[in-house]
């Protein structure tokens, strides 16, 4: 199976620009790139699903270059629905150095900046020498264009397109780029730069998009309680990673699997007959799970998270260390408590117990643990110099009830 082949059975073909592309994909030998731009200062998964592709490519004779818009993160392309916000020079400089870092960790490969040649470019050239070449009726006609027109659309925004256009013709003519891949809602904007390189050199350049990864309901993947997942991971913890793909939806987790790994046809297929047959396993979930946070941190951050998982669903917690242990409680309920506090108190005041009443019963239940111990005196107090690394307690109700107290 060649490498379009292998890319459309994993869904990762959209549009392509060309009948030829087939053939020129599976022949090897193009360099191209994909890119981004620097909003942030981490990738998140939703990049990371557009920029695996590039190690597809590579891995079957192509030449990977990875954008990082410098220039364009200055403007921003343009939002379906709005304008994006615009930040400050010294802002974008700084997300573009920890992506850059960031990518060349992730995939070693080529990193440029579109600033590096747009800072030369002056008004006048800019419109004699692109400009020229769009003509507003063909601009207005694009998607992400006609979209916004009711809403309203800044000239700034709707230079976009000539931009990355030029991108496209500058990696042409200094970096022998004859093919561009993004994610299908930057069609527009790619073909304009087809477009351009045609008209400029009346050389014939080529593209594909891919599929934007998405939940079932439609809306972005790579989501969790309203935040992304970040490929920082100071920003999103292995654990939460984990957390992440183990509760993604069952109706989705094949086409995860096809986006985000590199596991085979037939072992995708065998966890897919699982997925139907014995859900309950999770297996296609657990092998997601591992695929993608072994890539990005490595194999001893996805057992520390799997450790972190099976502590909290049964496990004795003072088996984790500090840091183990504040990934793990990250999200619970906490409640800052005075040293000393009276373990009746301060179940009253984490609202663990309703009353006084309800606390005892709790305690000479059996149904409180400390930090891994049960406790059932009454007069039980809670000390900064018994709490892990004299910064938190961790109480458990029941048997999944989990509370933070912090001095």
């Amino acid at each position: 199976m060649g490498i379009y082949e292998e890319l459309e059975w994993r869904g990762l073909l959209k549009d392509c620009s060309s009948p030829e592309l087939k053939e020129k994909l599976n022949a090897g030998g193009m360099t191209f790139y994909i890119g981004t731009d620097p909003t942030g200062d981490s990738l998140h998964i939703g990049h990371f699903s557009s920029f695996l592709i590039s190690k597809r490519l590579k891995d079957a004779g192509h030449t990977p270059i990875l954008l990082v818009g410098g220039g364009t993160g200055l403007i921003g392309d343009p939002k379906p629905d709005s304008e994006r916000p615009m930040i400050t020079k010294e802002e974008v400089d700084h997300n573009f150095n920890c992506l850059k870092s960031q990518v060349e960790k992730l995939f070693g490969f080529e990193v440029v900046n579109n600033y590096d040649w747009y800072k030369d470019i002056d008004l006048v050239s800019f419109l004699r020498d692109y400009g020229k070449y769009f003509n507003i009726g063909y601009m207005l006609n694009k998607d992400i264009v006609r979209r916004r027109l009711e809403t309203g659309i800044t000239y700034t925004e709707f230079s976009y397109m000539i931009l990355q256009a030029l991108d496209f013709l500058h990696l042409y003519e200094n970096k022998n780029v004859t093919m561009q891949v993004a994610g299908q809602d930057q069609w527009g904007n790619i073909t304009a730069g087809i477009d351009l390189i045609r008209r400029k050199t009346g050389k014939e350049a080529y593209a594909f998009t891919m599929p934007l990864l998405t939940k079932a309901d439609g809306s972005k993947f790579g989501k969790t309680n309203g935040h992304a997942v970040w490929l920082d991971i100071n920003k999103t913890s292995a654990y939460e990673m984990y957390q992440f793909f183990i509760n993604s939806e069952d109706a989705k987790v094949i086409d995860y699997l096809k986006f985000l790994t590199f596991i085979s046809r037939e072992e995708i297929e065998a966890l897919e007959e699982k997925n139907k047959t014995q859900p309950h396993l999770r297996e296609a979930h657990k092998a997601l799970a591992k695929e993608v946070i072994t890539f990005i941190h490595g194999e001893e951050a996805y057992e520390s998270a799997v450790k972190i998982a099976q502590t909290f669903f049964g496990g004795d917690i003072r088996n984790l260390t500090v840091d183990e242990l504040k990934q793990g409680v990250k999200d619970f309920p906490t409640t800052k408590i005075e040293d000393g506090t009276n373990l009746v108190d301060a179940l009253i005041n984490a609202k663990i117990a309703s009353s006084k009443r309800e606390a005892r019963e709790l305690i000479n239940g059996n149904s409180i643990m400390v930090n891994g111990e049960k406790v059932k005196d009454l007069a039980f107090e809670l000390k900064k110099s018994d709490a892990f690394n004299n910064e938190l307690t961790v109480l458990k109700k029941g048997k999944k009830n989990w509370y933070v107290l912090t001095f």
